[in-house]
């Protein structure tokens, strides 16, 4: 399952049954799951661990050096990636900026052809990031969230569960959980309901989440009064109580550009 022709340092760990195409490049200390693919020019650096059943496609780099101003060459670097993940070609993926950090990315994952994930960003699960995507150090993109082609975001935004960012997206400002956005600047379209529908959110909970974000967006309140507002007028429920803790744990605002749904 090694090819000959691929470089795999003596010092690596490979589980069963995992599959090393020609030319692939793998450093010592790197971790590698059962029944992974690493396919022809790929390169997975020291301080990668892998779990399993993750396709790891032509050209992509993983665990690359990062690029920050703060990393000292040398210093050890860590990515940490989960299982059932799909890698696409020419994908960068930096690791952690200090030794005690990492680049994390949970499972069930879609990375599209030259997607760029910059220093100590935090993926969680069963994400889609688009062809061209490029996220900033430090960024949180928590789970379902999808990210289109071309979209930006920049250091330290964090990304709610279920969000969506259609193509070309800039995004400076944290995106709620549920959201569509849009457009340049990224402005709120609505809530992001065929993908709720798809994963068996009711129409009452959808109608909720939709009446929280007319608070937040149409109300005429500040960020703070329409959290205040939206228990005292929506019945609470998980998904509300995830809008609620979002943007109370933001340090720089959400995105609050309004396009009528």
């Amino acid at each position: 399952m090694i090819s000959p022709l691929a470089y795999v340092d003596p010092q690596a760990q490979l589980g069963k049954n995992v599959e090393v195409a020609p030319f692939a490049y793998i450093e010592k200390g790197v971790v590698i799951g059962d029944n992974c693919v690493i396919k022809s020019h790929a390169s997975i650096l020291e301080g990668t661990t892998m779990g399993q059943n993750n396709v790891v496609c032509q050209n992509a780099v993983v665990c690359a050096p990062p690029q920050d101003f703060h990393y000292v060459d040398g210093t050890p670097t860590h990515v940490v990636i989960g299982d059932n993940n799909r890698i696409r070609e020419n994908v960068v993926i930096a690791g952690g900026t200090y030794a005690e950090g990492a680049t994390r990315i949970g499972s069930g994952n879609y990375i599209m052809d030259q997607v760029h994930i910059c220093h100590d960003v935090t993926i969680g699960d069963k994400c889609v990031l688009g062809i061209g995507a490029c996220v900033a150090g430090e960024c949180v993109i928590e789970d379902c969230s999808i990210q289109s082609n071309g979209v930006l975001l920049q250091q330290r935004v964090r990304v709610g569960r279920f969000s969506l960012m259609q193509s070309g997206c800039r995004v400076q400002k944290d995106v709620p959980p549920y959201v569509v956005l849009g457009g340049n600047p990224a402005s709120y379209h609505g809530v992001n309901a065929v993908i709720l529908r798809h994963e068996g959110y009711s129409e009452r909970v959808l109608r909720h989440i939709s009446n929280c974000y007319r608070i937040i967006y149409t109300g005429n309140f500040s960020l703070e009064d329409a959290v205040i507002k939206i228990p005292e007028q929506i019945p609470m429920s998980d998904e509300i109580y995830n809008i609620l803790e979002f943007i109370k744990g933001t340090k720089h605002g959400i995105v609050r550009n309004f396009v009528h749904e």
